[in-house]
């Protein structure tokens, strides 16, 4: 993937990055990386322990993962979300042999950079000063290592590539990164923070990867006061929540042709109840419109369209879960309905769902020698009702019986109307890119 990608993380409001965790440095204060021999002196780097730690995580008292993280305020530490997983605690021990530290709650998370913000109540630690700016190949990256026997261990590498994994910008450095060592701090030689590492396969290779500090950055500064107990970082929702989803009056979703206002069924509150949990956490946000057919609908929610590029083949990332299929009696496809889209039966004999991404129907309109067509196809019998429906306001009747519906369009047709008309080029993506600009729920 070329270096153009780059870009995308200081672009608007997708990313406006500011150098370290406060908002009041700008880039122009960050020094430049140097190539100095003298990085490589251990020494100079044993100030950084306070701010690094290693993390276990809990469910009661049984351990589940061992990852690593760092402070990026006094009291609050950035990790990778995945090392959660189903965790209730998260237990942090810094690498300057102090005592540990144990979280139970987190300020912000990005499902999409897999990141999260953990709130450490008491802890007051120096932040790492993170380094926001763009950084060229064959620069020099550092992984402290926490000492053994006393001695401080350097491990030293450089960016290798700018690269881009399902959907996320990434750098590939040549420092090995292990899996207990997964949300590692990466340096750069003036000992700013390029980001935070792990492993992962890419082009059939074991690659190091960095998650950028300009994302890290971008995610700090929509921390909010509230403390969210670990456990909600899960794909479920408790009974009070799911009680109050009951009375949500509706979902906005803020495009770039204008706003669109959805129900969700209480008929599918496990469909509710997800859309409702991804929206409030900023999941939905930036995320492209990447699938328009003018006869069918328009379709949003993939996780790796935020920051895709031109020629990037999207659609095909989630949060991390499927869900169940729920066909509920007497739901169609007529125009306005709001589906979750899936993989063929041919690989999802289940008919699962994907976990985040919806559909909104504009259909067309059918004749009775259609929809016969349709029933001999798919075996789905229509009703009277639905007959007269798709014969004069129309919609998507091949569909019915094999994809979930749950919720419709109460206002703002004329803008999927609009967004429908949209050139497409490859895989129907519009050629030119239309975002959701924020998904807003309306309590």
């Amino acid at each position: 993937m070329k270096e153009g990608f780059f870009r995308i993380l200081i672009m608007g409001f997708l990313i406006a990055a500011t150098a370290g965790c406060g908002p009041g440095r700008s880039k122009e204060n960050q020094p430049s990386p140097q190539q100095d021999d003298a990085d490589a002196d251990p020494g100079r780097w044993s100030g950084l322990l306070s701010s690094v730690v290693t993390i276990n995580t809990y469910d009661g008292e049984r351990i589940l993962e061992t990852g690593q993280g760092f402070f990026a305020d006094s009291n609050l530490v950035v990790t990778r979300l995945s090392l959660l997983g189903s965790a209730n605690r998260a237990v942090l021990f810094p690498h300057d042999g102090q005592q540990s530290m144990e979280s139970t709650g987190f300020v912000v998370l990005d499902r999409i950079s897999d990141l999260i913000v953990l709130k450490v109540d008491g802890a007051s630690r120096n932040p790492l000063k993170l380094y926001t700016d763009s950084v060229p190949n064959a620069a020099k990256t550092y992984i402290v290592a926490k000492p053994s026997g006393g001695t401080l261990q350097l491990r030293t590498g450089k960016v290798e590539a700018h690269t881009n994994k399902t959907g996320l910008p990434l750098y590939q450095v040549s420092n090995q990164i292990l899996r207990n060592a997964y949300g590692v701090p990466v340096f750069l030689s003036n000992q700013h923070l390029l980001g935070i590492g792990f492993s992962d396969v890419v082009d059939y290779r074991q690659r190091s990867l960095v998650i950028p500090a300009a994302l890290i950055s971008s995610i700090l500064r929509k921390a909010g006061e509230e403390v969210k107990p670990l456990s909600d970082t899960q794909s479920h929702t408790d009974l009070k929540s799911a009680e109050a989803n009951k009375r949500v009056r509706g979902i906005r979703i803020a495009t770039d042709y204008g706003d669109i206002t959805i129900r969700l069924f209480n008929e599918t509150p496990d469909y509710r109840d997800n859309f409702i949990r991804l929206a409030e956490e900023g999941f939905y946000d930036s995320l492209l419109i990447h699938r328009v057919i003018a006869d069918l609908g328009i379709q949003s929610g993939a996780a790796d369209t935020r920051y895709a590029g031109k020629d990037d083949v999207v659609g095909w990332k989630g949060p991390g879960y499927t869900m169940p299929a729920h066909i509920v009696p007497g739901k169609f496809h007529r125009r306005g309905m709001v589906g979750s889209p899936r993989r063929p039966d041919t690989e999802n004999a289940r008919r699962r769902s994907e976990g985040s991404q919806y559909y909104i129907v504009s259909g067309r309109i059918y004749s009775d020698r259609e929809l016969n067509e349709i029933e001999s196809e798919t075996g789905h019998r229509f009703t009277s009702e639905q007959r007269q429906v798709y014969k004069t306001i129309g919609g998507a009747p091949h569909l019915d019986g094999s994809y979930t519906i749950f919720g419709e369009v109460v206002s703002g047709m004329e803008v999927v109307d609009e967004i429908r008309k949209t050139e497409v080029g490859r895989e129907f993506r519009p050629v030119k890119d239309i975002r959701v600009r924020k998904v807003t729920v309306l309590r």
